[in-house]
């Protein structure tokens, strides 16, 4: 992952998300909760869980501390507000365009591993399997974009 550049303030600039995924039926849904930088288009921090306070704590725990002062811009699902400081918070909808990069790597992950498609015989039978694969996707795309970026 690119360490921000501590001179430039959009270095740190968030984009947060969740989509969901299930592990061998449907009724197992698992959430993938994903931070990503906007300026680098890398992804900086995921947690995988429920669609709760706790996962998305998890998610703000892992984001690296250069990135974890930088503003964070996410949809108005509620676990936010009692997770990011408020004053780095700003929740918007889909049609401001603030949280398109994310919304467009949640497309990417799901047209590139098959086992992230809603509608699929693809998938995974256990939860650890389904981490692994998302963390050996995140790291392939994570070196691509440091490739592109120089």
């Amino acid at each position: 992952m690119i360490a921000p550049d501590p001179d430039d303030p959009n270095a740190t600039i968030l984009e947060l998300d969740e989509l969901w995924s299930f592990v061998f039926k449907k009724a197992n849904k698992v959430w993938i909760w994903i931070a990503l930088c906007r300026k680098t288009r890398q992804i900086v921090a995921r947690a995988v869980g429920y669609r709760s306070e706790k996962t998305c704590l998890e998610l703000w725990n892992n984001i690296p501390e250069e990135y974890r002062k930088g503003h964070c811009f996410t949809d108005f699902w509620k676990v936010y507000q009692l997770v990011v400081p408020e004053e780095q918070l700003t929740q918007v909808g889909k049609e401001t365009g603030e949280t398109a990069h994310v919304e467009r790597w949640n497309c990417t992950l799901r047209q590139r591993l098959s086992r992230f498609v809603r509608k699929t015989l693809s998938f995974s039978k256990s939860t650890l399997m389904h981490t692994v694969c998302l963390d050996l996707f995140l790291y392939r795309y994570n070196v691509d974009r440091a490739i592109l970026l120089g």
